[in-house]
């Protein structure tokens, strides 16, 4: 018999949809972070991440089914789901909450935030990273995925575009349009920041 840890994602999902629980444990370690990932940017909520990436896996299980390989990877379909659970929950009510300091530096920015050293720099740094996730949470909903899945979850273009359903020119003018937006969003705190290092008060944040 195959390895499992050999087999591809929609061998493993047919297996697993026979019943065989090893198979589905392994695609749900491959694919769980992705999910999980996507979920916590899209809404700034570990709590709605869990959530999302429970019902997901549970959704799989029950609607697998009608995954077919010739329309795509089981990523993108899993994405499907993820993307659909998203949305619900953000129709249902707000989601996004504010991350408390020791969640935000723990989690990477994307390419919004310098890496800077030093107690007091990392006290600048969570609150910025706090900003821009706030900032990102404001986008209309095309543009934040288009950030979520390139900048934050660092796909590339095509897949994106893959798991967006749009062409690859699309993704492109929506990242670019999205940070133009999040530029106008953030100069407060950029000029704030040039204030603190153009006098040397940096320093005195602790």
């Amino acid at each position: 018999m195959q390895n499992l840890e050999d087999g591809s994602d929609a061998a493993l999902l047919k297996r697993a949809l026979a019943g065989e629980e090893p198979a589905f444990l392994t695609l749900y370690e491959r694919l769980k972070a992705g999910i999980f990932r996507y979920a916590f940017y899209m809404t700034g909520s570990r709590s709605v991440a869990d959530e999302v990436t429970q019902e997901v896996f549970l959704t799989l299980l029950k609607e697998g089914g009608s995954y077919r390989e010739k329309r795509g990877e089981v990523g993108a379909f899993v994405f499907g789901i993820a993307r659909n659970l998203v949305r619900r929950i953000e129709r249902r009510e707000r989601v996004y909450e504010p991350l408390p300091e020791e969640d935000v530096q723990d989690i990477p920015a994307g390419n919004f935030i310098e890496d800077r050293a030093g107690l007091a720099n990392q006290m600048v740094r969570s609150q910025v990273t706090a900003r821009v996730r706030a900032a990102i949470a404001s986008l209309p909903d095309h543009y934040r995925q288009a950030v979520v899945l390139c900048d934050l979850c660092e796909l590339p273009y095509e897949e994106a575009a893959g798991r967006l359903g749009c062409a690859v020119g699309t993704v492109r003018s929506r990242l670019n349009r999205a940070h133009r937006l999040l530029a106008q969003k953030l100069e407060p705190l950029r000029s704030r920041r040039t204030d603190i290092e153009t006098t040397g008060t940096e320093g005195c944040l602790i």
